[in-house]
């Protein structure tokens, strides 16, 4: 299968899980309604009951009345109360069915192609486009070095960005412990931001350590880094540590094949 099958049909894939999860909601959706018109006929039958009151006898009916009216007013409430919960909840799970669409989608992305500027190139368009980061880079680890060295960036140019030595720093100690780390009240001035960044992942294949991702600045419509960017955020790693290893090793691997192909059209001179 040539490359441009194989993406269509990684693709299709993607939509069709897509459409599940649109399912998925959908059905949800209207179980919602569901609960909402049966909470409601219960509030509208009560209604009915106390309007059948019998008052012939005036004392005891007034109060039955009054004694029954606060227990519909009382029962409303938890109605509403009820239904804000329930609606809330659905747009929790709205949004992490959401979430984990789009992460499948871009893991599809990320392993359709195996050209390594092209898996950079879609790893900083998911950064933006799932994540909401405006100012971010990536560092691969050199191991000769020891050091974590900028190969893309979004937001500035990669010469504004110093290598970083494998446990100097917050970037540096959380490559070298594998940790990841989330500073809830980051430095304002962007200067600092480089050594002490809003979000630091690294990029792991089992306990090897490939590089790191830094988030220094969220986009300006995004209020807030929460828990479910960071947990996300931690997925999207993954996925990209793999993809840019194996784009790694494909290139690396093509290079050697055209060394001794050149070397070998030399001897057949």
């Amino acid at each position: 299968m040539d490359d441009e099958n194989k993406k269509d049909s990684l693709f299709r894939k993607g939509e069709e899980f897509l459409e599940m999860f649109r399912q998925g909601q959908e059905f949800t959706q209207e179980l919602m309604q569901d609960n909402e018109r049966l909470r409601y006929r219960v509030v509208q039958l009560e209604e009915e009951l106390k309007a059948k009151l019998d008052f012939s006898q005036e004392p005891v009916a007034l109060a039955a009345y009054d004694e029954r009216l606060r227990e519909l007013e009382n029962r409303l409430v938890q109605v509403e109360e009820e239904n804000l919960n329930f609606a809330q909840r659905y747009i929790d799970v709205e949004e992490q069915n959401n979430n984990l669409a789009n992460l499948y989608v871009a893991s599809y992305q990320l392993h359709s192609t195996l050209d390594y500027d092209e898996v950079l190139q879609i790893i900083l368009e998911i950064i933006i486009n799932l994540i909401g980061a405006e100012v971010f880079a990536i560092f691969l680890l050199d191991e000769k070095e020891k050091a974590l060295l900028p190969a893309a960036a979004e937001g500035v140019g990669l010469e504004a960005i110093e290598p970083i030595p494998l446990g100097q720093g917050t970037i540096g100690q959380a490559a070298e412990l594998n940790q990841s780390y989330f500073n809830e009240n980051p430095p304002k001035s962007i200067d600092d931001l480089f050594q002490d960044p809003l979000v630091c992942i690294p990029l792991l294949i089992k306990e090897e350590l490939i590089g790191v991702i830094c988030l220094y600045r969220l986009l300006q419509q995004k209020e807030e880094f929460v828990a479910v960017d960071f947990e996300l955020f931690t997925l999207l790693a993954g996925h990209a540590a793999t993809a840019i290893f194996s784009a790694r090793l494909y290139t690396e691997s093509r290079r050697k094949l055209t060394t001794y192909q050149g070397f070998l059209d030399l001897l057949s001179q």
